[in-house]
């Protein structure tokens, strides 16, 4: 049985809208440049630096539009979201554990989608898109922080001693998604050799 929330998590509240502006920020910008390059194949995005670091190559291919249409109109809707649970925390709501664990449900396919698109960028690609990358950024810890609120608030059942320490991972959550950046910084050095290429 979840614990009854005295105040709504003002914190998890805040970090949301930013997190949701700065990813609805990116998939706009991504927006913007796919619509460029529908409107001209050719065209000059303002995101595109060199052969490695640039969004016209994501964009235009298979993976830039994974079910059928851009993956940027996924962001679009999903931030949002994030943004409005975010700014309805704030105003003093307070949601039911089914709608906690559908946004944990929602964050988890988030990540699995970015996890798959870091793959693809690296390993297939060989680019690595800006836009998408501050995407990723805001990601990750949106899925850390409400998974740990989750599990140490009880709306995921857990035993006591997981929710104890996830009430002491969540003040480290910052650090932990420091610890995820380097990862996949250093497996994009070691596959794409960046810093000779930048």
């Amino acid at each position: 049985m979840p614990r009854p929330e005295p105040t709504p998590p003002t914190g998890l509240a805040i970090f949301l809208v930013v997190a949701g502006a700065i990813g609805f920020a990116a998939a706009f910008a991504l927006t913007l440049d796919k619509i460029a390059l529908l409107e001209d194949p050719n065209a000059q995005l303002s995101c595109n630096f060199s052969v490695l670091i640039g969004c016209g190559t994501n964009l235009n291919s298979p993976q830039g539009a994974l079910f059928g249409f851009p993956n940027p109109l996924l962001g679009l809707a999903g931030w949002s979201v994030v943004i409005t649970i975010g700014a309805a925390l704030l105003a003093g709501a307070r949601f039911r554990t089914w709608f906690w664990v559908g946004l944990n449900i929602g964050a988890l396919g988030a990540l699995a989608l970015v996890l798959w698109l870091i793959q693809q960028s690296i390993f297939v690609l060989d680019v690595l898109c800006p836009w998408c990358m501050v995407t990723w950024a805001v990601t990750i810890p949106v899925f850390l922080a409400v998974t740990l609120h989750n599990l140490r608030s009880g709306h995921i059942p857990v035993p006591a001693s997981v929710r104890r320490a996830a009430n002491a991972a969540y003040g480290w959550t910052p650090l932990i998604t420091l610890g995820c950046f380097i990862a996949i910084a250093a497996v994009a050095q070691l596959q794409m050799d960046v810093l000779n290429r930048l």
